[in-house]
């Protein structure tokens, strides 16, 4: 979130009319208090790179249901197949829920996962956005969002744009907003977050609130200032940096790439409509239906960033908060839409090789209907969407069994298929070791995960 010198707060200002507050504000993105500046600060021995591969993951919170979705169950019992009856794809033998249908005509551009076997269970992002387990050997200093890991190895494509960016809606459940932040990596390459809880505002933040462009460049001022704020400033490591990275911070705000990026007025009317349109609405206490989201993540690696997560909607239906078959009927096509729209313009854009896609939640749903018509909670499978990012697509990975009850064939690990993302991106997690401030190793993903051969 982006907040720009905007009133002074009280007595407690500078005489120029800047508060603490400000600074502290600047660019910022509610992660400490900390600064545009130390977010844009690359790891000196990082280097920007060559490369421009990148990540969008998106997060479906609350989890939603691996046999509704990707992984149907005709003969099963009615209790376990439910609803939903399943259609042939344009890969023979691939089938998935009827509602569909753009994903179905465009599989051989996907890769169902259907045989995720290690779900934590919690009911939050903490998964889908760092690879680890809650409280798994949890370092002192928090693991790293895994993003941060892109941006601390390979660094920014150009100083307009992050390379780890949020587009994380803050959440009634708090969990399913959470991003996670820099860890042991540091608040420097943490996800920098471009929303906020009104998604109507959140275009807002980008721009310059309370100030032109001529005095935010009047650098003798705002110098003068930052020095009279690092003198009476008492945040440990807040100011000191400010003076190093200042131009990099008015780099960001007073050039384009990264307000056009998230303009998409700019977008052709025409790519723009195959996506859908967005609903605002909160879905109870998950995210909005922001389904036009994919493709600002398709404008932000296209601008520079290297790895863009978000959430979308609300996919935990017990059956008071919802019935799971007619929430479906509302939900699944709009996804459909949305997901299909954005694996095209990929490719017609040739990107489809270089950017990887990730669509999942943190857990399954029981393959047993409960009494309200809907399905529980489900640690023990569930399933994500690949595509793009070199990988073998139009292939099936991993099945459950005649149930969906658990993993029967080829069980899949989260850390799996964070290695392969890291691998579609260019990094050998094996090759990765990081001394943390007690001078700990840790690593991307734990010894002896490896990325899925049988995609890559």
């Amino acid at each position: 979130m982006l907040t720009i010198f905007g009133k002074s707060w009280g007595g407690n200002g500078f005489c120029d009319g800047y508060s603490r507050r400000d600074f502290i504000k600047v660019g910022g993105m509610a992660l400490g208090g900390l600064s545009l500046p130390q977010m844009l600060q690359s790891d000196a021995q990082a280097g920007t790179g060559s490369n421009h591969r990148a990540i969008i993951n998106i997060y479906m919170p609350g989890g939603p249901s691996h046999i509704d979705l990707w992984d149907p169950k005709p003969a099963a019992p009615a209790e376990i197949r439910g609803e939903f009856n399943p259609i042939a794809t344009n890969v023979p033998g691939i089938e998935i829920c009827e509602l569909f249908p753009r994903m179905a005509s465009m599989m051989d551009k996907f890769i169902p996962v259907r045989s995720i076997c290690d779900a934590d269970g919690r009911h939050d992002a903490y998964q889908c956005m760092t690879g680890w387990k809650k409280g798994q050997r949890e370092p002192r200093e928090g693991r790293p969002n895994w993003g941060a890991w892109v941006s601390h190895l390979q660094g920014k494509v150009n100083d307009a744009v992050p390379s780890n960016v949020s587009l994380m809606y803050p959440t009634g459940n708090r969990t399913w907003g959470l991003p996670e932040k820099g860890g042991f990596l540091g608040a420097k390459n943490a996800p920098f977050g471009l929303v906020e809880k009104d998604p109507k505002k959140s275009a807002a933040n980008m721009e310059l609130q309370g100030i032109t462009l001529d005095r935010l460049r009047d650098r003798e001022a705002l110098r003068s200032a930052v020095d009279r704020f690092r003198r009476e400033a008492d945040v440990s490591g807040l100011a000191d940096s400010m003076d190093v990275y200042n131009q990099q911070a008015l780099g960001i705000l007073t050039t384009s790439p990264l307000a056009d990026a998230l303009d998409l007025s700019k977008e052709d009317p025409k790519v723009l409509a195959r996506y859908g349109e967005n609903d605002p609405r909160y879905q109870r206490d998950g995210a909005p239906k922001m389904i036009r989201n994919f493709c600002i993540a398709r404008r932000l690696v296209e601008a520079g960033a290297r790895v863009v997560s978000l959430n979308y909607s609300r996919w935990d239906w017990h059956g008071g908060d919802g019935l799971n078959f007619p929430r479906s009927r509302q939900e699944f096509p709009l996804l459909d839409q949305g997901m299909s729209a954005l694996i095209e313009d990929l490719h017609e854009r040739g990107m489809g090789d270089d950017v990887s896609v990730v669509l999942w939640g943190e857990f399954g749903r029981t393959p047993k209907i409960n009494k309200n018509n809907s399905r529980d909670h489900w640690p023990r499978v569930s399933c994500a969407m690949l595509a793009g990012g070199g990988m073998q697509t139009g292939q099936v990975l991993g099945a459950t069994n005649r149930y969906g009850e658990h993993a029967e064939k080829r069980p899949v690990k989260f850390q799996e298929i964070f290695a392969t993302l890291y691998k579609n991106v260019g990094i050998n997690t094996s090759e990765i070791r990081f001394f943390d401030l007690t001078g700990t190793p840790q690593y991307m993903v734990e010894e002896g995960i490896e990325p899925i051969h049988e995609i890559l």
